[in-house]
């Protein structure tokens, strides 16, 4: 849904309820809701509903959170670090469960309730764990290739990740 003042995405939804069983409802960006949730200049009693939610809107509860060491860490296979998965949700190979196992553990069984797979497996899920570490590694190198535009190497990787992936489906 986009904002009603602008084309960015609306992030606020806000409803305003006018008198008993009438609202009136809002969809904003994060600047249109700042200034939609301001305060009038002449209100000096006790923060309104507004005042608390525009507080919230500019300093969210946990943002003054001190990055940790944990954050820091870094996976030696596909170097996404723990703050980058915490801000995106996903991992980046099946190392980083290794890695980041303090972190990850209290969390997954928070979630799930448990801390072990026990489900099905996809038929094209590599069987060698060495091949599949292989790939992780083989992709890295190519979109750095990629990046630093050499495409002769990016090309060589590209096939040796083609060979591999075949050999997982026969």
């Amino acid at each position: 849904m986009k904002c009603q003042k602008c084309a960015k995405p609306a992030t606020f939804h806000i409803t305003d309820i006018i008198e008993k069983g009438k609202h009136r409802e809002y969809h904003f960006c994060d600047e249109h809701a700042r200034q939609h949730l301001a305060p009038p200049e002449e209100s000096l009693e006790t923060p309104s509903i507004g005042d608390v939610a525009k507080k919230l809107i500019v300093n969210p509860p946990g943002s003054l959170r001190e990055p940790s060491a944990a954050d820091k860490q870094v996976c030696p296979v596909c170097q996404i670090t723990f703050l980058e998965f915490r801000n995106t949700g996903r991992l980046g190979c099946p190392y980083d469960y290794e890695v980041f196992r303090d972190e990850l553990m209290p969390l997954l069984e928070s979630i799930h309730g448990e801390t072990r797979h026990s489900g099905k497996v996809p038929k094209r899920a590599p069987r060698n764990t060495q091949q599949q570490t292989t790939l992780i590694q083989l992709r890295n190198e190519l979109k750095r290739a990629v990046a630093a535009e050499d495409y002769e190497t990016a090309a060589r990787l590209r096939d040796k990740i083609r060979v591999i992936e075949q050999d997982q489906v026969r």
